[in-house]
Formats: C-alpha cells, structure tokens, sequence
C-alpha cells in the first residue's frame, strides 16, 4: 500500500496520549477493530513512539501485533537535551517490551538533540540485526547530511526521516527531494493536521476545547482554512472520496510517505478506497493556491525549526 505508515498518535491513555492532546479518550475495542480492518486492507506498516501516551500506546499496538509475522514496525526514541549515555539502549528495550518483538524495523531518533551521540549508540544495536533501519526526525537538510556522514564511518546507512509536511506547511520540498534522491525515505507525520484538514472540522465544529491540538489550531485557524476546505471537498466529490484523503494524495505526489492516523475501521476502509487516486497537476496546483491563501504556517512547540 505504497510504504505509507498508519500512525497511532491518538491511541495512548496517559500522558501526551489520545485525552491529553486530541481531547478525546480512545475506546481500546474499536482501535482493536481499526487494527483489524487496516491489515485486512493491507496496510502493515505501523508508526508509534514511545512518548505516544508515555509507553501505553505501544503496549496496546503490541498487543495487537502479536501472531502478526508480516508486520512492520515503526518506533522511536525522545532524546533529552543533555545526552545521557545508555539512555538510547534502555528506551530501546523497554520499547520491544512493550510490543512484544526483540528487532525493530525502523527506529527513530525523534529530535536531533545530541544527534551523532545517539547514533553512535544505535550502531551496535544495528549491527546486531536488533535495529534494522535508523531514522531522524524533525531534522533539517544539514541535520540529515551529519547523520549520513556519522553513519557511513561505520559502514551504515541511514534509512529515514520523519518530518511535518503538509498543505499549511509546505516548505520540506528540497528535503524530500534529497532523501528520496539518496535512497533515503521521506515519511509526512501531520498531513491532516490533527484533523483540521480531515474535512469534518469546522469553525462551528472544531476540536474540544481542552487539547493540545486546539491550542495548535483553534477556531480562528477554521476560519482562515474554509476556502481550502470548500476546494478540497469539490476535489474529493469529483474522485468519489471523502475529503480527508485529498491532503494525503497530495503529499503522495510530492514523493512523501504520509503517516496516517486511524482510530476507527472507517478511517482505513477511506484510505483504501483512495491509495490509488491520482490527483492532476491542476488540481494540485488549485489545492497549494488555497492553502497559500490561509496565510498559515503550522508548527509544532517540540519542531526545532
């Protein structure tokens, strides 16, 4: 299903989980169900983080993973500002503890904060087969090229990076293009914008109150996004989809792998009958004018840039 991760942001019970900052606790039988239809469509890559409602997000998704041999799992490390030796290895296996594997597929530094650091401790992890791919997130271009460098002193790779990029903030181009000129992947976390590009929030319907993603996007953003909202339902009328996938082809065309994130079995019923969508370059062109028009530059407060 063209490589994309299914992101489980919205899945954890604790801190920095599903109440905390989408304002609304996840009922664990319908994510179960959610799981299910996903990898009955054929979405097997699964993004999570050890943060992600501080580990419990990882223990559901590795309770559900479990007699799963084909699953492809996606997790990452939060490095503190000051590095503290050991700190990438203990996050690592209290992570497979709590998913249940003893490799991962793809793990990630989430910040750069003592980058070289961090990977001199995930080498050894990586040439024991126990981290089959390194990745950085929230990184720039020189963060990327460091990392590359550090990397092939010991005769590795580094498969990935993770960051913002979606119609509000379309400024990760040269990125992308370098990565995926590298034979490096280029995953989009945010592309719906925590939903207010999902088409089904509104000025008069936007996100609870008491959540992060209000703060990130209260109801003045609405205002500002209703003329890309109205074009991006005229799109998706057209296609026979539903709006929210229009951002997520868009991000598709621009050589990005989109993080999308589930919470019900009709989230991935939706993404599947759209994967295989192209938009044209007309439509394309139409849906960035209006996002241009918003003014809007989303940015989250732990994005270094």
């Amino acid at each position: 299903m063209k490589d994309i991760l299914i992101g489980t942001w919205a899945w954890g019970s604790g801190m920095n989980g599903s109440s905390m900052v989408f304002g609304k606790k996840q009922d664990a039988e319908v994510l179960k169900k959610s799981f299910e239809e996903a990898v009955k469509l054929g979405f097997l890559n699964w993004d999570t983080a050890a943060v992600y409602g501080m580990g419990s997000c990882e223990t559901l998704l590795g309770t559900l993973i479990k007699g799963h041999g084909d699953i492809f799992i996606s997790t990452k490390f939060m490095p503190a500002k000051k590095y503290k030796s050991g700190e990438l290895t203990k996050s690592f296996g209290e992570s497979m503890a709590r998913l249940g594997r003893d490799n991962c597929d793809l793990f990630w530094i989430h910040v750069p904060n003592n980058l070289e650091a961090n990977l001199a401790e995930a080498v050894p992890l990586m040439k024991a087969g126990k981290i089959k791919a390194v990745g950085t997130s929230n990184v720039s271009l020189e963060h990327i090229k460091k990392a590359q460098e550090f990397l092939a002193k010991e005769g590795l790779k580094l498969g990935a990076v993770q960051n913002h990029f979606s119609l509000l903030r379309n400024d990760q181009q040269p990125i992308i293009d370098y990565c995926n000129a590298n034979g490096i992947r280029y995953y989009a976390y945010m592309v719906l914008e925590q939903g207010a590009l999902s088409g089904h929030y509104s000025a008069k319907n936007h996100f609870p109150v008491f959540s992060f993603r209000n703060l990130l996007f209260p109801k003045s953003k609405f205002v500002r996004i209703e003329g890309l909202l109205s074009c991006m339902r005229g799109i998706a009328e057209k296609h026979g989809i539903d709006p929210s996938q229009v951002p997520i082809l868009w991000a598709l065309s621009k050589g990005a792998l989109p993080i999308v994130g589930i919470t019900k079995p009709s989230h991935a019923q939706k993404l599947a009958e759209a994967i295989d969508v192209v938009l044209s370059d007309e439509e394309l062109a139409l849906i960035e004018k209006e996002a241009a028009a918003t003014g809007l530059r989303q940015q989250g407060s732990w994005e270094p840039q």
